[in-house]
């Protein structure tokens, strides 16, 4: 039995979570790929039969997927089952990653597995933990990233960034100004994009170019920022301050504080308020290490 939850749905881009618990007997039965796809398994393992090949996924390997392509899973080695993190793209969001023909296209997303490869291994993880909450960057900026470093990896080509116009440049910072100013709304990467005239991948790589940082990665500084200004202003209930500045979570907005400030949001607050002990404690525990 196979249970999947999708944790977002973007113009570009659709993440899905696949966790299978079939058993050595169970029967395979085939499938067809709805999307262009590339799959990270993050547990177990399985067997994958596709074009007349099989291969054998384990953790870190790869399973890649052409839209329309029928494929079928088998698990004929173990009963511990296996999950994925699986990225399914748009044709159009394709194309902004592969400059060639539509013979190349397919011949990229029809290689089928790929076995466990360090350039992918660490996006895979990355793109985990940020499923999981332990990230700031968005799993949409991730699902990109990813594509590109597996384009880049199976294929062999160098597609290094290009110089940044002055025009570009005006682009990302009135984007970033754009996100401060909304910064207590969800940022949807698309739409962001689509705002400056960029694909969501042209934009992403253009934002992190000029200012250092994913658009994600700045709408959550943005939120870190007004949130601790309201702390140390202490007019505000910690729940207040969490959904105020556009957390939709007050677990994910207190983890995520005290992954920037070494402290919990509390903490902080009493630290605004004269408790000097807190930081100085801080301090003298970064000095023993």
């Amino acid at each position: 039995m196979s249970v999947s939850s999708t944790l977002i749905e973007r113009e570009s881009l659709t993440v899905i979570d696949y966790r299978c618990d079939a058993r050595p007997g169970d029967p395979s039965y085939t499938e067809v790929h709805r999307n262009f796809s590339i799959a990270y398994v993050r547990r177990g393992s399985f067997g994958y039969r596709y074009r007349g090949a099989l291969f054998e996924l384990v953790a870190g390997s790869v399973l890649v997927g052409h839209a329309g392509d029928e494929f079928v899973c088998t698990h004929d080695h173990h009963d511990c089952g296996d999950e994925c993190l699986s990225f399914q793209f748009r044709p159009a969001t394709l194309d902004t990653l592969i400059h060639g023909s539509r013979a190349e296209l397919a011949k990229l997303w029809r290689v089928g597995g790929v076995p466990p490869l360090p350039e992918l291994v660490v996006i895979g993880e990355l793109a985990q933990s940020i499923a999981d909450g332990r990230s700031d960057v968005g799993l949409d900026e991730a699902g990109l990233l990813f594509a590109h470093r597996f384009v880049e990896t199976i294929s062999g080509r160098n597609t290094q960034h290009r110089s940044v116009h002055a025009r570009d440049r005006r682009r990302a910072v009135e984007a970033a100004l754009r996100i401060d100013d909304r910064s207590s709304q969800p940022l949807n990467l698309d739409s962001t994009a689509n705002d400056v005239g960029l694909s969501s991948f042209h934009f992403l790589r253009l934002f992190s170019a000029v200012l250092g940082v994913t658009p994600h990665q700045y709408l959550v500084r943005s939120r870190l920022r007004r949130a601790a200004r309201m702390l140390a202003d202490g007019a505000h209930s910690i729940s207040d301050v969490a959904f105020d500045v556009g957390f939709g979570d007050l677990s994910n907005f207190v983890r995520t504080f005290h992954r920037a400030a070494g402290v919990s949001p509390r903490r902080f607050r009493q630290a605004a308020r004269g408790d000097r002990k807190i930081f100085q404690d801080r301090l003298a525990a970064g000095a023993v290490r």
